[in-house]
């Protein structure tokens, strides 16, 4: 969410909007200069999630009356519940409605009340896959139109490592329990040390990496480095070595990390998911998510063919470049002018 922040902002700037952002105190204080206008202090740590939340229901509509605005625009799935000024919220996925044995204890009800109390008072909905606009009316069934606008993929530095042939695989994020990294490493330490090949796996706090266990138990120091959160150019860095991106996650909303690692033409290699395929087409290999054999067997298969690789690399650059972060800047203030529309017509 913070990517599509960042990056739908920064390119919708000078079309014809001004901006003005209801700020964290933290962002407040280091500034935001991806941010096409004016920021406020809204007078709320982002480091609260409680805060966090109640300003988003009590704070958001009142500070957009007093800037005089038009439209809001929630980009992170929860926004006001009351209000005359029209909402247009992005609702990235429904993890909590499909999953919540992902979200145990008061985290997943209260969250789910506070998406579906903010998708009862929308004007209008962007949801950021097909997939997820099904979630969406099948789960809550909001009365407002949803708009499917897709994500993109980033603009990638020039690679400062030569990509090494067979034997690297990366794979990026958090250690929530969807992304199903620990169903990954058990599947890394069911093939032979002959054809193992060397994961690194960024996020996840270092040192206080609660994956260090498993690899530990697993035996697997060799193989494994827990690299936690990176820069954006060591992240280049490792896609430019890598010889294939591996994404083992359980749910997605859209499925961001395939279509970068795609457009740097790194080949894929992900859970055989709905949204994934909506994603990715025939530029992926594809594995049962629950199945450590299945995921075994599609590393060591892939990894085993240079032909594939290079054939997935072709493939996942040429579909990465049907996706844009201007289009979906583009998109988005289509939307708001919709949602405007539909209040003056009221």
């Amino acid at each position: 969410m913070e990517s599509y922040a960042h990056q739908l902002y920064e390119h919708a700037g000078d079309r014809g909007v001004e901006f003005v952002g209801l700020a964290s105190t933290e962002l407040m204080a280091r500034g935001a200069p991806w941010f096409p206008g004016e920021l406020v202090p809204s007078g709320v740590s982002g480091e609260s999630r409680v805060a966090w939340a109640a300003g988003e229901i009590l704070k958001v509509s009142a500070a957009a009356t007093r800037a005089g605005a038009d439209l809001i625009h929630c980009p992170a799935n929860i926004g006001p519940w009351s209000g005359t000024i029209p909402v247009v919220l992005t609702v990235h996925d429904l993890l909590p409605f499909r999953h919540p044995e992902f979200l145990p204890g008061p985290y997943g009800p209260v969250l789910r009340t506070l998406v579906r109390r903010a998708v009862a008072h929308a004007t209008r909905i962007i949801t950021i896959s097909e997939h997820s606009r099904v979630d969406l009316d099948e789960v809550l069934h909001p009365r407002a139109a949803i708009d499917v606008i897709p994500l993109a993929g980033g603009t990638p530095v020039p690679p400062v490592v030569t990509r090494r042939e067979g034997s690297l695989l990366l794979a990026l994020g958090n250690r929530l329990p969807h992304k199903n990294f620990e169903r990954l490493l058990a599947a890394l330490a069911g093939i032979p040390e002959s054809a193992r090949p060397t994961l690194i796996l960024t996020g996840g706090g270092g040192d206080d990496d609660p994956l260090r266990q498993v690899v530990a138990r697993l035996r697997l120091e060799r193989w494994v480095e827990l690299a936690g959160w990176l820069a954006p150019d060591e992240v280049e860095a490792l896609y430019a070595r890598a010889t294939a991106v591996i994404i083992p996650t359980l749910f997605e909303g859209f499925g961001l990390p395939v279509l970068e690692a795609m457009s740097r033409s790194c080949p894929v290699i992900c859970s055989d998911l709905p949204v994934l395929r909506e994603l990715a087409g025939d530029s992926a290999v594809y594995f049962d998510p629950l199945q450590t054999d299945s995921i075994s067997t599609a590393i060591v298969t892939t990894l085993a063919k240079p032909s594939l690789l290079a054939e997935l690399a072709s493939r996942g650059l040429v579909r990465s470049r049907g996706y844009s972060w201007l289009r979906t800047a583009e998109s988005t203030i289509e939307t708001f002018y919709r949602a405007l529309d539909r209040r003056h017509r009221e």
